[in-house]
């Protein structure tokens, strides 16, 4: 089985060729950074029309590093939420129309399902159910994943994510765009100890995140502390708000065989080394993808395609791009939370 996948939810252009059995054949992806950069963070507009001029050359260099043509692919996966709706509707319009010219069945995967997935590509020992720590720019929820499709949220942000968090402290701080990777790398220069910063809702009974009141001490302390030690005391903060809140929802994840974080704040350093410690006190696997599966990319979909092709789930054509997708449409809303819950 081969599966094209494509992914265009935010600022990156990817293509990617996966096989059934967890085999990366081709991944080519086009990043936007330099576009970005004079304004600190992603513009929809540009990432939009960034997709439309990248999207056919990368499909078409997959497939000659792969060597295949799309005769040879089973089906085609592309991302159809959630994300920013114009990068999202350059994607799945791509895929449709692929999927129709070659006759293919087409799978709409959500990006988040991407993610949560993405551990079992790298690890075809991980088996279901497992909890997840699902960390990036726009999501900072805890999911217990029991199976393709199904998704039960233990915990959700009431306000902000983490990845929102490190890219405003970069951008308060002036360390550059994406701001991610320029935090971590300050703060490996700086006093973790030096700024005291608030960790929200640490030893609250619910698990649920909060960062926007972090983001607002990160902003007052600028200009009375060095960057370097900002960035290392923001760092832990973050730190320890995800370790405790983890810890609270593996009280609630019965049967979990791992301990799994995914998403673009699964690259960092602090983070995954926090996250193997909780999981081997609580006698739990550990379990995180590459650094590479971690940021967005196309091998993800076309993994979480192949999922669902195996499991008999395919879509129609007319299916919709969604901006808000939520992998557990049945959980109940969060007190305070916003629609990003």
């Amino acid at each position: 089985m081969l599966i094209l996948g494509l992914e265009s939810s935010c600022d990156e252009t990817a293509a990617a060729l996966v096989s059934g059995d967890r085999q990366v054949l081709a991944h080519r992806l086009a990043g936007q950074e330099t576009a970005h950069r004079p304004y600190g963070g992603v513009v929809p507009e540009i990432a939009a029309r960034a997709h439309v001029e990248a999207l056919e050359p990368l499909i078409e260099a997959a497939l000659a590093d792969a060597g295949v043509s799309l005769d040879q692919v089973d089906a085609i996966a592309a991302t159809a939420g959630p994300g920013l709706i114009g990068g999202v509707m350059v994607g799945l319009v791509t895929g449709k129309a692929i999927a129709h010219a070659v006759g293919k069945p087409l799978v709409a995967v959500n990006h988040l399902e991407g993610h949560a997935l993405s551990p079992r590509l790298s690890d075809p020992d991980l088996e279901f159910p497992y909890l997840l720590l699902l960390v990036s720019g726009g999501h900072c929820q805890l999911l217990l994943v029991e199976g393709v499709g199904r998704y039960r949220r233990l915990a959700t942000t009431i306000d902000d994510a983490a990845g929102e968090a490190f890219d405003k402290t970069a951008k308060l701080l002036g360390l550059g765009f994406p701001g991610g990777p320029a935090v971590e790398r300050a703060a490996a220069s700086g006093d973790l100890r030096a700024v005291p910063l608030p960790r929200p809702l640490i030893g609250s009974d619910e698990p649920h995140f909060s960062f926007a009141g972090l983001k607002s001490a990160v902003a007052r302390a600028v200009g009375h502390h060095a960057p370097e030690d900002i960035a290392a005391s923001f760092q832990q903060a973050v730190v320890d708000c995800l370790i405790d809140r983890t810890r609270r929802a593996l009280d609630r994840a019965d049967g979990a065989t791992a301990l799994v974080v995914a998403g673009g704040v699964a690259a960092n350093g602090a983070v995954r080394g926090a996250l193997e410690r909780l999981a081997g006190e609580n006698g739990l696997r550990f379990v995180a993808p590459p650094l590479w599966l971690c940021t967005d990319n196309a091998a993800m979909i076309a993994w979480a395609g192949a999922e669902r092709f195996m499991a008999g789930l395919t879509d129609p054509l007319d299916v919709p791009a969604r901006a808000r997708w939520p992998l557990d449409p049945t959980a109940e809303a969060v007190r305070g939370a916003g629609v990003k819950a």
